[in-house]
């Protein structure tokens, strides 16, 4: 399968529509409303990318976000809420989207890339340890509002 992986400009109906249907696949935490997407996608911190099969025409597959930031011992990036619709998994969508998050945070001068996946979504932890991603020792903490 060929694929389409582009950065998101400005919020479409067609992408939200999209995201209503995959961010279920991930998290139980709600969709976004339009409001809080199209901030997402004109931050300066954050690149929204969209995967389509076989380029432009075809539904939205799956999405991931990027996060480069700058803090005082250098540029961070982050990759985030990486979603492969369920009809779509196992056919080198999440691939194509994490080669071009890790192609566009080295362009922005990032020397890694970090991220974080619950040990259940198994299929993910596997493709990310093929990627070459290693598990890092660190203390991760979380404070809630």
């Amino acid at each position: 399968m060929t694929m389409d992986i582009r950065p998101v400009f400005e919020l479409t109906d067609e992408v939200y529509d999209a995201f209503l249907r995959l961010i279920p696949q991930l998290s139980s935490v709600g969709v976004p409303t339009r409001d809080e997407l199209s901030e997402l996608i004109v931050a300066d911190a954050t690149t929204l990318l969209v995967a389509r099969q076989d380029g432009g025409g075809k539904p939205i597959i799956g999405a991931l976000t990027l996060v480069c930031f700058r803090v005082p011992t250098g540029l961070r990036a982050h990759i985030e809420d990486v979603i492969v619709d369920e009809s779509a998994r196992g056919q080198g969508v999440g691939e194509a989207l994490m080669r071009e998050g890790l192609r566009l945070a080295a362009e922005y001068g990032a020397k890694g890339m970090m991220l974080t996946s619950n040990p259940r979504r198994v299929a993910a932890n596997k493709l990310y340890q093929k990627m070459g991603f290693k598990e890092w020792e660190t203390n991760l903490y979380f404070y809630e509002f």
